[in-house]
């Protein structure tokens, strides 16, 4: 089959796009990703797609928990200032302002709603992880907002890896 086929069949895929904090100690970061879904009713689980070779991927390795941070469709440039790690200045990630919840893992303020997981199972199937996690904090800042989506960027992420991927 052919890798432009691939890629645009793939980027057809309806994503959300998200930002996932991560934390191992007193290193914090957050990424912009794509790949979410929820996993089971009971518990409730949700799995996130890590690229092997990130940083947040080490950090929830190490620190065992993560959070999907849903954002406004209205400020989608915070993906591109996440799609590279992220610079930790004091309470900040990147100068949006985080906190902490259950697990430790970075919660933006400025998130429409936001799911604090720790990690149940990691699989591993090549160049990303699958990384299932049961929430056990949440949060929504605003209920009528819907959260971003993949297709409110110029931004396209999946099929067949790219240069530079």
């Amino acid at each position: 089959m052919d890798d432009e086929l691939i890629n645009k069949v793939t980027w057809k895929i309806p994503n959300v796009l998200a930002l996932i904090g991560s934390a191992s100690g007193e290193e914090w970061n957050a990424m912009t990703a794509s790949w979410i879904t929820q996993l089971s009713m009971e518990p409730v689980l949700i799995g996130v797609g890590i690229d092997n070779k990130a940083v947040t991927h080490r950090l929830v390795t190490e620190g065992g928990s993560f959070a999907v941070n849903l954002w406004s469709p209205e400020d989608t440039r915070v993906f591109v200032k996440f799609s590279k790690p992220a610079t930790r200045d004091g309470n900040t990630l990147n100068d949006r302002p985080v906190r902490t919840a259950t697990t430790g893992a970075p919660i933006f303020e400025d998130a429409l709603a936001w799911m604090d997981c720790e990690v149940r199972q990691a699989i591993d199937f090549g160049t990303h992880t699958l990384f299932v996690g049961e929430i056990v904090d949440a949060g929504i800042n605003d209920d009528e907002q819907r959260a971003s989506a993949m297709s409110d960027t110029r931004m396209k992420y999946g099929g067949v890896k790219r240069g530079g991927q």
